[in-house]
């Protein structure tokens, strides 16, 4: 399993976290998402390495940004 963190800026709610975990969550390979708000950072934990590509799409369509992997 691989863990990576994102820096996500817009989200301000629990629908901002409900969308979010719903839609990277539907991604393939996807085992768990975690949505910290209140750091502006998602974690995914995934089978692999994960599609940063991808994600930031997802996200992008969601309306939120992703801004990079957090440090």
């Amino acid at each position: 399993m691989t863990t990576t963190t994102y820096a996500v800026s817009g989200m301000s709610c629990a629908h901002c976290k409900a969308t979010l975990t719903e839609a990277i969550g539907a991604l393939d390979g996807v085992t768990e998402v975690g949505v910290d708000l209140a750091a502006g950072q998602v974690t995914v934990t995934s089978a692999g390495e994960p599609d940063d590509v991808l994600i930031t799409e997802v996200v992008d369509e969601a309306g939120y940004e992703l801004t990079g992997r957090a440090a």
